[in-house]
Formats: C-alpha cells, sequence, structure tokens
C-alpha cells in the first residue's frame, strides 16, 4: 500500500486498540476483596462473582487484583514458633483421621494459638466442628492452659451432650483435671493425635493456619478488650459470612441449614 500511494513506510503507525475495561466489575472485585477482609484470592472471588452473575476468569481477577495492587493475606509470609512439650498419656486416635462426618457435633476439635497483645503474648483457643467447619467455642486469654480450654466451652449455646468426641494434639492445656472433670460430665469421648503427627488432627490445623492468617497474623491488638471483642466479630464473620471451599463454597451456618433442611424433606 504504501508503494502504490508512493508514501514512507516510516509515516504509517499501528496504534493497538485500547483494551476495554468494565469500571464495574473492577468495583466489585474489589468491594468482594475488602468484604473478605483482605483474605480472598482469585478462586474465591470468582465464586463471588458467579452468584452475581459475572462470568469472569480467574486470570481477568489476577490482573485487576494486581491493578488496585490487592494483595491476600495468604501470599504474605508468616513464622512458626516453638511448640511445648506434649501430653505423653494413653489415649487412642479415635478419629482416625475420618474427618468428613454426618452429624453436626459428632466430632469436635480444638486447637490454641498465639496474639500479640501491645508487645505481649495472649492466646485464643477454638472449638472446632467437623461437620461443617463451624467455630462453636472460643475464648481468648492471658495463659496457655487448661482454664482457657474450658472458658471456651462455656461459649458454645448447644448441649454439651451433643458432642460425641473431642479431638486433639498431644498440648498439655487439653490434659487437666478441669478439662477431664469437663469430658466425663458431659461423656464426651477423648481422641488425640500421635505424637509428633499434624495430620493426625489436620482439620483444625488448616482451621488455625485461616485464623492465624485472617485474625492474628501481623496484627498488635492495643488491650486485651479489644483482642476479645475483635474475636467475637471474627467469629461471627467466619461462621455466617466466610465461605469455605470445603463445603461447596457455602459458609458453616449456610451449608448446616441446608442439611438440615434437606434431612427434614
Amino acid at each position: 500500500m504504501c508503494k502504490v500511494l508512493r508514501i514512507s513506510r516510516n509515516l504509517v503507525y499501528y496504534i493497538p486498540k485500547e483494551k476495554s475495561f468494565d469500571s464495574k466489575l473492577e468495583n466489585e472485585i474489589i468491594t468482594i476483596f475488602k468484604k473478605s477482609r483482605n483474605n480472598y484470592g482469585t478462586r474465591k472471588i470468582k465464586k463471588e462473582l458467579d452468584k452475581k452473575g459475572h462470568q469472569v476468569s480467574r486470570r481477568r481477577i489476577g490482573r485487576i487484583m494486581k491493578k488496585y495492587d490487592l494483595v491476600s493475606n495468604y501470599t504474605v509470609k508468616q513464622y512458626k514458633v516453638y511448640k511445648s512439650k506434649c501430653n505423653e498419656e494413653k489415649c487412642e486416635n479415635v478419629v482416625n483421621r475420618e474427618f468428613d462426618r454426618k452429624e453436626s457435633m459428632e466430632v469436635v476439635v480444638s486447637d490454641l494459638t498465639y496474639v500479640n497483645v501491645k508487645g505481649k503474648w495472649n492466646y485464643i483457643c477454638i472449638l472446632l466442628d467437623l461437620y461443617n467447619r463451624e467455630i462453636v467455642g472460643y475464648a481468648a486469654g492471658k495463659n496457655k492452659d487448661a482454664n482457657l480450654v474450658y472458658k471456651a466451652f462455656t461459649k458454645i449455646n448447644r448441649p454439651l451432650e451433643k458432642i460425641k468426641i473431642l479431638h486433639t494434639d498431644r498440648g498439655n492445656k487439653f490434659k487437666n483435671n478441669l478439662i477431664d472433670g469437663l469430658v466425663t460430665t458431659f461423656n464426651i469421648k477423648r481422641s488425640l493425635s500421635k505424637k509428633g503427627c499434624p495430620y493426625d488432627n489436620a482439620v483444625a490445623e488448616a482451621a488455625f493456619k485461616v485464623v492465624k492468617t485472617e485474625f492474628a497474623f501481623n496484627k498488635i491488638f492495643q488491650s486485651f478488650e479489644e483482642l476479645e471483642y475483635l474475636l467475637f466479630d471474627y467469629v461471627n464473620w467466619y461462621n455466617n459470612h466466610r465461605i469455605h471451599g470445603s463445603l461447596n463454597y457455602l459458609t458453616p451456618v449456610e451449608y448446616r441449614i441446608l442439611m438440615s433442611d434437606k434431612k427434614v424433606s
């Protein structure tokens, strides 16, 4: 064409078509990310967009997240702390890595983790229902001991007799006359992981990975009262608003209600 028109090729430039962008979609992604408390990655954001009728690829979501510097808490490197001596009690692993349960409160798992309160370590204990990964009991305390575990049990708003098995690791905070009396009173069977085998308590480990990342990591609480308030707020969000991949991207409460309705029908 340049030869025919007798013009220099240097006068001709290719102007690429500008990529279109959807400001409404971008705002949706930003909103979903912020509502997830900066925790959702492309997979969960895609699921939330699907619910709203948006068919968007994870690659495109990733580009938009990169554009607005939306970095999930899960991409930040974390560190581990030294674990204390374990409980040597002779107790079977009754759960035996059978984490999928058909009844609510059939198996409750528990663990403790540390949080920073004005430069000092405080602790939180969480009791998790294996059935729907719901946090049924929780507590914050200044000491990592059996009293904190007991306090978490007092927050459970369902009959404790419904708990058939309590499964934990071999931490000494779970071996105490206070806890022994509680499980005996309510006829709860104990189950302990094998020594040095985190896979026996994999669901609790995974759940606490979530809690550490979303609630505790890189955060400094200004007072114990603030810790207790924000823990209450987080547990409410976790149970009622946070979608879980293992629950077909439902919240724990949504899953429990849905399965309950199916059993009734």
